[in-house]
């Protein structure tokens, strides 16, 4: 396909012409901030065939219904939530003053101001969504910014850069095109806040540079998501809700399910049902345009590495699809393939998978399962199949992740009114929702003095008198 000539400024010099003009601007009414992101929506909307083109041809065959579902319609609701909510997110809210001199008409509030110039750091399995959804949050809060897109979806950054161009100054949105040397360039600038999306071992390499500009960060990992599969659940629909959202993306999404926890005495049934479900989605692999390709070659070498590794090491693997063959692998298509209970020290038991493969692990007690999950990192999603409540709020008590979806997976990202985020490993801050908006405005304290100060009367100011000293003195209470 033909990308249309994108030109890209260096970070530093737009960080610098967007600081100038958001310190001239003075405040950001709401009327802006949703011109703003009404322009966002338009863009996309305007571009949504050449940036989905642009997307399969990065993949080699993405479906275009699944670039226009995850990563078109997904931001457009990201902004569309934003611009609708904003005003009711801006207003300043009143807090208790300080006592006593509430009395005398002393008041307080918060601000909440934007930022100034935030970057953004995309990936590449949502070339768009990961710099689109938290765009949303940015722009709702009065800010400008500048994004870089994945050098791996090179063809999809050249569409978006090009078409922010036609709707924006570059003092107000800008887009950064480039490899890794641009990346790191990128995360070195002195931004009044970061976001980056991607794996956990270049987010603490970002978070480094940005600590020496003591930059706040915004980072969405991933880690390995977890399934908890209870023995009150339906096993038959288990298997075809985790089948199609693992079948996402071919599993290249942060919020995939990676490991499946599930009861010995369901183990097979479970196995059985994602097998049947993968095959009636897909009934052959090579040459099926339903199939997303693994993103490149190193990828997909990764992916059957960590396959290999595993069954080498004694692991059960079984195939949920039609068998590997030559035209599939050569157009990066892959078949889902069942890892059942590998070596703790297998490729694939402590590596995110990022890929389409499914790790299957038998438990004696979901507790057990639970205590071994907690002795890891915290993913940034986990999931939990069951009709038991007791063992839900049980679950949801003594697990802790980013997000969390029952009987379901991949769901609670959708959520555009709750904040998406991860903890620990899998990241740190949020955006969607009114949780954006704060995570992108500095909430600023605000005292304002009554008319009259009654501390010299009171024997509150020097020299101090027994009876302040004694007033002080009662105070001090548990």
């Amino acid at each position: 396909m033909s990308t249309p000539a994108a030109t890209s400024s260096s970070a530093s010099t737009l960080l610098a012409a967007q600081q100038a003009a958001f310190r001239s601007e003075g405040p950001v009414s709401a009327a802006v901030r949703k011109d703003r992101l009404q322009r966002v929506i338009d863009l996309l909307v305007k571009h949504n065939d050449a940036l989905c083109e642009a997307m399969g041809a990065d993949f080699g065959g993405r479906p275009v219904v699944f670039s226009m579902m995850n990563d078109v319609v997904g931001s457009l609701a990201s902004l569309k939530h934003a611009r609708d909510k904003l005003e009711a997110w801006m207003p300043d809210q009143a807090r208790p003053s300080v006592s006593p001199f509430d009395n005398f008409g002393a008041t307080a509030w918060v601000k909440y101001q934007p930022k100034g110039v935030v970057g953004i750091i995309g990936t590449w399995n949502a070339p768009l969504f990961t710099l689109l959804s938290p765009l949303a949050s940015v722009l709702a809060a009065g800010n400008r910014a500048v994004l870089k897109p994945s050098e791996i979806a090179p063809l999809t950054a050249a569409v978006l850069a090009a078409a922010v161009a036609e709707s924006f100054a570059p003092e107000e949105l800008a887009v950064v095109t480039g490899g890794p040397e641009v990346a790191a360039d990128f995360s070195q600038q002195a931004w009044n806040h970061l976001v980056f999306t991607g794996s956990t071992a270049v987010g603490k390499r970002v978070m480094q540079a940005a600590a020496h500009n003591l930059v706040p960060v915004t980072l969405e990992l991933g880690g390995k998501s977890p399934v908890l599969v209870g023995q009150s659940a339906d096993i038959r629909s288990v298997a075809e809700r985790i089948a199609v959202g693992k079948a996402l993306n071919s599993g290249q999404l942060c919020v995939s399910p990676d490991v499946v926890w599930v009861h010995a005495t369901q183990l097979e049934a479970l196995l059985a049902g994602l097998q049947a479900f993968y095959a009636d989605q897909y009934p052959a692999i090579a040459g099926n345009a339903d199939v997303t390709p693994v993103v490149n070659a190193q990828h997909f070498a990764r992916v059957e590495s960590y396959v290999a590794d595993a069954g080498a090491r004694g692991a059960r693997v079984l195939m949920a699809g039609d068998w590997p063959t030559a035209e599939g692998a050569a157009q990066r298509r892959m078949s889902l393939r069942l890892v059942v209970n590998p070596p703790a020290d297998s490729q694939i038991a402590s590596h995110e998978i990022f890929g389409p493969a499914l790790v299957v692990r038998s438990y004696g007690a979901l507790a057990d399962a639970v205590t071994e999950l907690n002795a890891g990192e915290r993913p940034l999603a986990l999931y939990y199949f069951g009709n038991d409540a007791t063992e839900q709020q049980w679950v949801l008590d003594h697990t802790l992740s980013g997000g969390v979806s029952i009987n379901d997976v991949t769901m609670h990202p959708a959520l555009h009114d709750a904040p998406f985020g991860g903890v620990g490993a899998s990241g740190m801050g949020h955006y969607h929702g009114h949780e954006g908006f704060l995570e992108f405005s500095h909430a600023r304290a605000v005292y304002s003095a009554g008319g009259h100060d009654p501390r010299r009367e009171w024997g509150m100011l020097p020299p101090y008198n027994d009876n302040f000293v004694q007033m002080i003195r009662g105070a001090v209470t548990p």
